[in-house]
């Protein structure tokens, strides 16, 4: 038996979407956090579970009779122990496989939010060292972020980001959910860490050029000076954190970190993920 946590999630809920194209209901089970994301899945008419990663007796009867976990990452700031309770919890339940959704980055040492993101390389040391079996997902940059990152008048407006020339394999999050539920269900992935990227890499002056393109808008990328990027959110209303999580990914992304492609998510898919035109499309509703 399979168990998906974070089910209710946008990664969580596409990995689910397609284990029910290519599985049955009873080879998996699906957890949330809270009842009502429990009612909603079983309402969906899913085998559906309370797995609370701060709760230990929730675990212990979420994990009943499960061989194979796929721990999704939360985002909570204190999530290593969240994670470490799962690990522990799973070990002490004699599960044998554990798949965990981490970070594509290249150097997590100079990152813009390495005291946030440091936690799924400290999960993944702390899985191996659990003696379970593992499968490591390091997945790069959803390309679903981007409505938020240029908001939402995107195609009306210049794109005005401190990104420089950096780039991203962006792969859209249904794209991961599908390769990540083939994933479970293959052999072979045993005691592997992947790099799950997009086909192609692109940067904000490439979506600039596409929005263009698409829309017959003029739209221009301008590399504007980091401060001048807190400061708009800050004047927007933005929390520290969040202030925080967005120009340190965006500094992620001019200082290159994220440029890492890989075929792991083509094989997966068995075909190439989506093109740059495909998924600003999806994205921003463009006929």
């Amino acid at each position: 038996m399979i168990l998906i946590t974070g089910a209710t999630g946008n990664l969580g809920s596409s990995v689910v979407a397609q284990l029910l194209k290519i599985s049955t209901t009873d080879k998996f089970i699906v957890t949330s956090s809270n009842a009502n994301g429990v009612k909603k899945l079983i309402d969906q008419g899913l085998n559906a579970r309370l797995a609370n990663f701060t709760d230990i007796s929730s675990l212990n009867q979420a994990f009943k009779d499960v061989e194979k976990i796929l721990l999704i990452s939360t985002m909570d700031q204190n999530r290593f122990e969240q994670h470490k309770n799962v690990v522990d919890t799973a070990k002490a339940q004699g599960i044998k496989h554990i798949v965990y959704t981490s970070l594509a980055i290249k150097n997590i040492q100079t990152s813009g939010v390495k005291d946030l993101m440091i936690s799924h390389f400290q999960t993944e040391d702390y899985i191996k060292k659990s003696g379970l079996t593992y499968t490591i997902l390091r997945n790069t940059m959803y390309a679903d972020a981007l409505t938020q990152v240029l908001g939402e008048n995107a195609l009306n407006q210049e794109i005005n980001l401190p990104g420089g020339d950096g780039k991203v394999p962006y792969a859209l999050r249904r794209e991961m959910g599908e390769g990540t539920a083939n994933l479970l269900l293959q052999d072979g992935h045993e005691n592997k860490t992947y790099n799950i990227t997009g086909s192609a890499s692109f940067g904000y002056q490439d979506i600039a050029k596409v929005i263009s393109g698409l829309t017959g808008n003029t739209i221009n990328y301008n590399d504007i000076p980091e401060d001048d990027f807190k400061g708009f959110l800050k004047q927007i209303g933005f929390p520290d954190f969040a202030i925080y999580l967005h120009s340190g990914t965006i500094y992620d992304i001019k200082t290159h970190q994220y440029e890492i492609e890989t075929k792991t998510l083509e094989e997966l898919l068995s075909r190439p993920t989506a093109s740059i035109e495909t998924f600003v499309k999806e994205l921003f509703n463009i006929n």
